[in-house]
């Protein structure tokens, strides 16, 4: 499991990643991006200028989508979010904060393994800029 601060729940949220993200394709995921806004908070018992106003970003959430395109088989749909997420779970620690993005599934990632997972959603997220290339 993600953790809960990095779950991308509402239905809102989906279709505002839908309908105004970025995408990014590869060959067996794809991957929607909607960068946030700033929220800016005043930090009352700061007296120095450069903390008085602090740029501050919600965490990054995610969301993971597997149509019934891929499979019929609510077991199958399972199993890959379950890989999708263990690769997410690795990523976390370098995900930039103040994103939304979901995680798309293509009919032809039955086929893949949770290293090609791996390495094709780091991919997708350095060319999001949700994470920085090495």
């Amino acid at each position: 499991m993600l953790p809960q601060a990095n779950r991308l729940r509402h239905w809102r949220d989906f279709k505002a990643v839908y309908q105004k993200g970025i995408r990014r394709y590869g060959r067996h995921l794809t991957v929607r991006g909607l960068r946030l806004p700033r929220i800016i908070h005043e930090d009352v018992l700061s007296s120095d200028n450069s903390q008085l106003n602090r740029l501050s970003q919600p965490p990054t959430r995610i969301g993971i989508s597997v149509s019934q395109k891929v499979s019929k088989k609510a077991v199958v749909r399972n199993r890959l979010k379950r890989q999708i997420r263990a690769a997410l779970r690795q990523l976390l620690p370098r995900l930039k904060p103040g994103w939304y993005v979901i995680v798309g599934v293509r009919p032809n990632a039955l086929e893949c393994e949770y290293a090609q997972f791996l390495q094709e959603l780091e991919q997708l997220l350095v060319d999001a800029e949700v994470i920085n290339g090495h």
